[in-house]
């Protein structure tokens, strides 16, 4: 008699990575992520579209806006798959900014020809959560920005 295969529901995936503020790191990342959730069988809609675009915004925002591409700033992502979610962790050692304040609605009249605040707007609207938070407390700079999935 065949074995029956394990449940998914017990497996987890958990992976690091530490990085140069540099954008060629970008698709890499993107691909190491994405593989434990098409492992897990996620939603192809959301392997194709939801993961990659929210977290290469994320990425670039970090690498970008606060690394300012200095090869000497790093950025790590923390994610953690299981049968039910993705929840991915970008930390970056740049200048803290406020999630709502810097996220604007680009199909706003006043927003048509701005060129920031379109990635978490993205972010936002692909992804079931998104949180900033300190990288370190009491520190003065460094940002964690969460971003989390339901497996649909």
């Amino acid at each position: 008699m065949p074995e029956t295969p394990p449940s998914d529901a017990g497996l987890r995936v958990s992976l690091q990575v530490d990085f140069p503020s540099d954008v060629a790191y970008i698709e890499r990342v993107v691909d190491l992520v994405r593989h434990p959730c098409a492992e897990l069988a996620f939603n192809r809609h959301h392997l194709a579209l939801n993961v990659p675009v929210a977290l290469s915004e994320a990425l670039s925002n970090a690498i970008l806006r606060a690394n300012r591409e200095d090869p000497a700033k790093r950025v790590r992502v923390r994610a953690n798959v299981d049968a039910t979610k993705l929840v991915v962790e970008i930390v970056d050692e740049g200048c803290r900014f406020d999630l709502d304040a810097k996220t604007r609605n680009p199909t706003d009249a006043e927003n048509i020809e701005a060129e920031d605040g379109r990635g978490l707007f993205l972010m936002r609207k692909l992804m079931d959560d998104v949180e900033r938070f300190d990288a370190s407390p009491g520190g003065d700079s460094g940002n964690v920005v969460r971003l989390t999935l339901a497996r649909a």
